[in-house]
């Protein structure tokens, strides 16, 4: 069964002197708790380590009452087995964190206690606690934890990891109920494991009770039920009793600071007196059975596991450190006095009764639960009211909403303090009249609210913060509402919700909006799903993003998409994909730095791709299908210059050698076409011999296709020296190592090298960048941008004159590619046989081909 769990304080990043970790190693009313150091830098880390190594269920943070954090986040660590238990071989898993309210709807004199229901084995716990809320009381931007509990069961060694709730729940379908009040139950928590119960209750008395509370168990197990009955009056007595002695305890302590000893001392003689007269008149050592019982059998009040059926032997295994099972909840505790205690989730309404109206007679008693738990709502309301409300039949239950709205309406002005205690209490109610099964009820409650928020608040004039109080509580049952089964409970929550975002009172708080962009986490129910994004839809259409009243940004719907992007329902992905389409036709490329970069990659999705069409679409580009013709006509185009190109060199090689006259047509129809490269028609006469050339000028096995130098040693092995070493208009490969032309080096890289696998494109300045550095490149966008129209070299990364014209110029030129080693080479070469011409025939080394341009 799960309980309190020792543990204690092994590091904290920052303390201030007055109020160290230590503090939190105990609970008791003088507890002063922990306190970051004056304007410290944020996170804080608190690590604690738990006794032994346990399967945590529980988790309380009690705040400090104005220093106060923003957000905490939780983590549980663990150590592999084969490594020390020691803090630094902790490995943690984050469970999630928990946002605080700024206290001031309490004026700072409360502390709010957060309870975390999880599931996760470890023996650290972490809490990582981040910035605090400004206000003036604190004066130094410090954070607090008065406490922390921890509720859990110590594992065993070897002990397997299995659910005690579904072994407890199987056992109860086959043998019946196997214990009430929480007995027998592996998942029931004692409410005298609660931090309240430890922080506002003498230590003396508490002690005393959780004796008591032991005996009363024992008492139901051996059916002793009037000394069990006896037992719980006593313990409802002493919790009172011990709230008292923890205040006066703390008004001792206040006084013993101001150095008033005479109002310590008058303050101890008060407890002592009145600590005697509890315990004698409760008759503490009778009930204890100091001198013995009547029935000294021995019972464990450990839930007991017998042999499993058959049927049980294949549970569910559950991992070591799972995520958290259930949400948290809030409580807000006064800051030197504890309130009646809240359950932790609401009672489930059972199916409605056959019955309709005409009932007679008065609903049923409150229990105790019940009791406590709407305890606000009784004294407002007055308890035969409220028992209307808890009552089992439909009808009693909406008599009782019919009531408190006539209330409400009656209740005269003037006293703004009466009309905001009767606010928040039937706020209790209403949030129960949303969640009921029945419709009628549910729609008595829409009707409060409304009623509430277009009314009430007006007519009392209330103040900002008690609608936005009403609307924060109510809001997330609306939501939930909104995933119901049945279809007009779905609508009528939807539709109240677009006409409370509208309200005079409302709207200007912008809190409707707000919650309903918070992203969720997990993967919620379909239909709750689907329904939250049509809000989030309907919102968007109905308020827009122009007006910055309106709440609704950008950023806000757009971090909501991403997450409903990926949701698994393809209903809830189409919603989510309809709300980022409407976006982008209103606010344009900002809509794209949310999503997965645009490449062939994220395409490959047909989610993504269609997306992405259709912002093409938006902005006017091409579609896929018109980019393939596009390039189909490229290439058929490209083809056509490189069989003309062809042509040109063979009359130009069967000129030289005397087989052939020139075609004078040929030539001037290729002109024509454009097919000379870098946009130069071809030359429309035949090359007029240079007397200075003591060999063949038309010798093309003399001339390096590439670079265009004329050189008589430049025979077949010469010439592939020269492009294996000098040619500057090339360069090896520092993959493949094979001679590739520095104009197609890019190209090289991302389709022909052995290599290509280790390289992408940048899209910003068209260069292969190797993959490890390819996102860090592309998110730096230091790169010098690629221009249209000019040509880009690999190597000095400069933008330059388009064309072969323009790639030698850079290449070869004394003022050209500062990055080019071979230029230097080129220019610091005797000029004997070069000549600037471009004629062109032998054919490049094997491997080594001419790229046109």
């Amino acid at each position: 069964m799960p309980h309190k769990i020792p543990f204690k304080v092994i590091h904290a990043s920052g303390q201030d002197e007055n109020f160290r970790a230590a503090e939190l190693n105990h609970h008791n009313p003088l507890t002063k708790g922990w306190q970051s150091a004056k304007y410290c830098l944020y996170p804080q880390d608190l690590v604690i380590q738990l006794e032994k190594r346990a399967r945590l269920r529980k988790i309380q943070v009690l705040s400090h009452q104005y220093d106060i954090a923003t957000r905490i986040e939780i983590f549980v660590g663990d150590v592999p087995e084969d490594l020390p238990c020691v803090l630094d071989n902790a490995r943690y898993t984050r469970l999630g964190y928990v946002s605080l309210s700024d206290n001031e709807k309490t004026g700072f004199k409360a502390r709010e206690l957060k309870s975390v229901h999880v599931d996760a084995v470890g023996l650290f716990l972490k809490l990582n606690i981040h910035k605090n809320h400004i206000n003036k009381h604190n004066l130094y931007n410090q954070v607090g934890v008065v406490a922390i509990n921890v509720i859990g069961e110590e594992i065993r060694k070897g002990q397997e990891l299995v659910d005690d709730l579904d072994i407890y729940e199987q056992k109860q379908k086959l043998f019946g109920d196997v214990g009430t009040d929480g007995l027998g139950r592996p998942d029931y928590i004692s409410p005298l494991d609660d931090l309240a119960f430890d922080m506002y209750q003498d230590p003396e008395i508490g002690q005393i009770i959780r004796k008591l509370d032991k005996k009363k168990q024992e008492a139901v197990l051996q059916e002793r039920y009037e000394y069990a009955k006896k037992l719980k009056a006593t313990i409802v007595e002493l919790q009172k009793a011990g709230e008292k002695l923890g205040k006066y305890e703390v008004e001792k302590r206040q006084a013993v600071e101001n150095e008033d000893y005479d109002k310590a001392k008058l303050k101890k003689v008060q407890m002592d007196e009145y600590r005697l007269q509890v315990y004698t008149d409760l008759k503490i050592n009778d009930l204890l059975e100091a001198t013995g019982s009547r029935h000294p059998k021995k019972i464990t009040l450990e839930p007991t596991r017998g042999p499993t059926p058959p049927r049980l032997l294949e549970l569910p295994q559950r991992s070591p450190s799972p995520p958290p099972r259930t949400p948290y909840d809030e409580r807000v505790i006064p800051a030197m006095k504890r309130p009646s205690v809240v359950p932790d989730e609401d009672p489930v309404e059972p199916p409605p009764d056959s019955a309709g109206g005409g009932i007679t007679g008065e609903p049923e008693p409150l229990s105790e639960k019940d009791m406590r738990e709407a305890s606000a709502a009784v004294d407002v309301f007055g308890e035969p009211l409220v028992s209307k409300a808890y009552s089992k039949t439909w009808s009693y239950r909406e008599d009782a909403l019919l009531a408190v709205y006539k209330q409400m309406q009656e209740l005269s002005t003037g006293n703004k303090d009466d009309a905001r205690t009767m606010l928040r209490a039937s706020l209790f109610l209403i949030k129960k009249a949303i969640t009921d099964k029945v419709y009628a009820v549910f729609k008595a409650g829409l009707m409060l609210l409304k009623m509430i928020l277009t009314e009430f608040i007006n007519k009392h004039k209330l103040v900002k913060a008690d609608t936005m109080t009403t609307v924060e509580r109510t809001l997330p049952s609306l939501l939930h509402k909104s995933g119901d089964t049945a279809v007009r409970n779905r609508d009528d929550a939807k539709n109240f919700i677009y006409e409370m975002a509208e309200f005079p009172t409302v709207k200007p708080t912008m809190v409707v909006p707000h919650e309903c962009v918070k992203a969720w986490k997990g993967n919620p129910a379909p239909r709750l799903a689907q329904s939250r994004a049509e809000i989030v839809e309907a919102l968007y259409e109905q308020l827009g993003i122009k007006d910055s009243r309106s709440g609704l940004t950008t950023d806000n719907i757009m971090n909501f998409c991403v997450v409903a992007l990926q949701h698994t329902s393809a209903d809830v992905r189409l919603v989510a994909e309809r709300i980022v389409k409407a976006l982008y036709k209103e606010a344009g490329q900002p809509v794209k730095d949310y999503l997965p970069v645009d490449d062939e990659k994220t395409r490959k999705n047909t989610m993504w791709r269609l997306l992405f069409e259709y912002f093409d679409q938006i902005d006017g580009k091409p579609s896929k299908s018109d980019i393939k013709r596009q390039k189909a006509e490229e290439e058929s185009k490209k083809q056509q210059e490189i069989e003309g190109l062809q042509r040109q060199l063979q009359q130009l090689k069967d000129m030289a050698s005397g087989k052939a006259p020139v075609d004078e047509n040929v030539l001037k129809a290729d002109a024509k076409k454009g097919l000379k490269k870098g946009g130069k028609a071809a030359p429309k006469t035949k090359p007029k011999p240079d007397p200075d050339d003591d060999t063949s000028v038309y010798n093309m096995d003399n001339i390096c296709i590439f670079c265009g130098e004329k050189n008589s040693s430049f025979t077949e092995e010469g010439l592939d020296l020269h492009y294996w070493k000098n040619c500057p208009m090339l360069k090896r490969c520092a993959n493949c190592k094979q001679v590739v032309e520095i104009a197609s080096y890019t190209d090289h890289l991302l389709t022909e090298c052995e290599a290509k696998s280790n390289y992408a494109k940048c899209n910003r300045c068209t260069e292969a960048i190797t993959k490890p550095e390819h996102e860090q490149h592309v998110a730096e966008k230091a790169c010098n941008a690629a221009k249209s129209g000019m040509n880009h070299c690999p190597l000095c990364h400069q933008n330059h004159i388009s064309g072969e014209d323009g790639w030698k110029n850079h290449l070869m030129a004394k003022d050209g590619c500062k990055q080019n080693p071979r230029r230097l080479l080129a220019l610091n070469k005797p000029q004997g046989k070069a000549g600037g011409a471009t004629t062109r025939g032998k054919p490049a080394p094997k491997g080594l081909k001419k790229t046109p341009r």
